[in-house]
């Protein structure tokens, strides 16, 4: 389940104060699986390559809509140092044994972003990615609720989102939070999922 970003490398990461970030949480999955939601940190650029690099050549066209097999440098800078007010980012990572996280590597199953558009300061653009064997056990829907609830703080009135007309599970997962979509701008390849924060 994903969606991508187009404008991510426009973001002036110092443009506001860094804000609180959203707290870490353990989630329990079906069938046993735990998982710890929590910000994404600088530290973090070695797993977020190594999950990218994990996806299936599918999940990764849908996240990142090109042929893209591994995060240039700037890009991998971008998406792991981040501000958490303009630039807000989750990552999920596998728990054994209670709540002691797998080492080394610390393994990466998810990722969840919004970025504040510059244009629209009450709009942010979204992007999810769920490691494949992690697909369907309800981590998607509960890291788009965890960013709804971090950008309803920051003033942020819609999370929208460019999903390809294909992703099926995509579409549902935001149909089923209350989002509509809307056609893309660019032309039929995209749609806009469009999540209003308002309602609800």
């Amino acid at each position: 389940m994903d969606a991508a970003f187009h404008w991510l490398a426009a973001l002036q990461p110092e443009a506001r104060p860094a804000a609180a970030p959203p707290r870490e949480e353990r989630l329990a999955l079906p069938g046993g699986r735990s998982v710890r939601l929590r910000p994404i940190a600088p530290h973090d650029a070695d797993a977020e390559q190594a999950f990218v690099g994990g996806l299936s050549l599918a999940s990764r066209h849908k996240r990142f809509h090109v042929g893209l097999r591994q995060l240039s440098p700037s890009l991998l800078r971008q998406m792991t140092e981040v501000d958490h007010r303009d630039h807000v980012a989750l990552v999920a990572e596998v728990l054994a044994d209670g709540d002691r996280a797998v080492l080394p590597p610390l393994p990466l199953v998810a990722d969840a972003r919004y970025v504040r558009s510059a244009e629209q300061p009450d709009e942010a653009e979204f992007a999810i990615a769920v490691a494949d064997d992690w697909q369907s056990l309800g981590l998607g829907r509960t890291l788009m609720d965890r960013l709804a609830r971090h950008a309803r703080h920051q003033g942020i009135r819609a999370l929208v989102g460019d999903v390809l007309p294909e992703n099926r599970r995509m579409l549902v997962l935001m149909r089923g939070l209350g989002a509509h979509t809307r056609p893309h701008p660019d032309g039929p390849q995209l749609v806009q999922a469009v999540y209003d924060l308002t309602t609800g």
